[in-house]
């Protein structure tokens, strides 16, 4: 999480766990990362996922599960 910040394109994440769900295989998390706009996030898919990725697999391979969402914070 440190090295995605360090891209310059997100200003702050969040980790969580999620509630309510089948933990039988261990708990589930979900990172959230907050870019100022939508350019800044289009110029971190572009440029840094996918080292950041393959760096992530290398290291948890078979043991998660991944999936990206685009979201709008509603106030």
């Amino acid at each position: 999480m440190p090295e995605v910040i360090a891209t310059g394109c997100f200003t702050h994440y969040q980790l969580l766990r999620i509630l309510e769900t089948d933990e039988e295989e261990g708990p589930t998390y979900a990172a959230q990362y907050f870019a100022e706009n939508k350019l800044l996030q289009e110029l971190y898919i572009d440029q840094f996922a996918p080292e950041l990725r393959e760096k992530v697999f290398d290291r948890w391979a078979n043991r998660m599960l991944s999936f990206r969402s685009v979201m709008q914070v509603i106030n």
